[in-house]
């Protein structure tokens, strides 16, 4: 579990002090997800420029320029490749010819050394499983809707992907993992994070004296907001089995994600007045890590899931 956030100013009303402030709440409320890592990017005169450091966020001093029309972030919990090799941590950066740009991810992709082989992608010092990400778009030399289709339906596993173009366009591609967005028109502002909790919780602090609406976004979908605000809705053919456990893979060669992700589980539910005993249930009849994450945030759904599980207890 990690978590993406960021936003796009589109009309410029909002002070870089404010943007500041925004992107510090969002990366400090991300931790929730993640503080092994924690990282930006942005685009300054029309260079990528990343800041990553393996710390909390609430230990992170965030700085990008004045006029900065978008930030992509992300808060880390180590799966794959030790957060102490700074290039291992997200955002990671990429080169499209034309066309640079940073990409961050939340989740598990379980094919990327298949991918690798099968594409002759370049070895790299990196260890992520994301990073497979990154190269296959640079694969097609371009990047733009239809390589980043491409490459969302060629990865598998669990995914939302957050890009920024070196021209301040951003891709929100959205798989199995959870991805919350709101928009406040009269700000013209987009912000987002991997949480309804999470961006709630950001805002909350800001204290925006504005209307805001969510804007849907469902598993298959990308999203590409222009630099003016534009919003463009596209699709890749999303499948269950992208993000299910293939009888093929070694599961065995990652049983630190399934330790790890349990154990924090166990941590965090305290905090949302769930029982320890409730999550190993859960996870007893099958339910992923992620899901359960976001069951937390709903406690309704929570317990209707539980209910359910009790309910077959009892006949049997």
């Amino acid at each position: 579990m990690c978590a993406v956030f960021g936003y796009l100013d589109y009309k410029g009303k909002i002070s870089n002090a404010v943007l500041k402030k925004l992107i510090r709440n969002l990366s400090i409320a991300a931790e929730v997800r993640g503080t092994d890592a924690t990282g930006i990017s942005y685009e300054n005169q029309g260079n990528i420029v990343t800041f990553k450091n393996a710390k909390p966020a609430h230990k992170m001093k965030l700085y990008f320029p004045r006029n900065t029309k978008a930030v992509i972030g992300h808060t880390r919990m180590t799966t794959q490749g030790s957060e102490k090799y700074n290039y291992n941590n997200h955002p990671f950066k990429g080169n499209c010819e034309m066309e640079t740009f940073a990409l961050a991810h939340n989740g598990v992709l379980y094919n990327d050394t298949k991918l690798k082989k099968k594409y002759n992608l370049p070895k790299t010092t990196i260890e992520t499983d994301s990073y497979v990400a990154v190269q296959l778009l640079e694969h097609e030399k371009q990047l733009n809707v239809e390589s980043i289709k491409k490459m969302a339906e060629l990865v598998e596993g669990s995914f939302v992907f957050t890009i920024l173009r070196n021209d301040n366009t951003l891709f929100l591609v959205k798989g199995s993992n959870p991805l919350t967005i709101y928009h406040f028109p009269t700000l013209g502002l987009y912000v987002y994070a991997s949480t309804k909790s999470i961006l709630d919780t950001a805002l909350q602090k800001l204290a925006l004296p504005y209307k805001f609406c969510e804007i849907a976004v469902s598993e298959g979908d990308i999203l590409q907001i222009s630099p003016d605000g534009t919003l463009f809705r596209s699709s890749f053919a999303f499948m269950d089995d992208h993000c299910s456990f293939s009888p093929f893979y070694n599961w065995d060669a990652v049983d630190w994600y399934h330790d790890d992700a349990e154990e924090l589980l166990l941590e965090m539910c305290s905090c949302y007045g769930i029982n320890q005993e409730d999550i190993k249930l859960l996870l007893e009849f099958g339910y992923h890590y992620d899901e359960i994450e976001q069951m937390l945030m709903d406690t309704a759904q929570l317990t209707e899931a539980l209910l359910e599980i009790k309910a077959v207890l009892s006949i049997e």
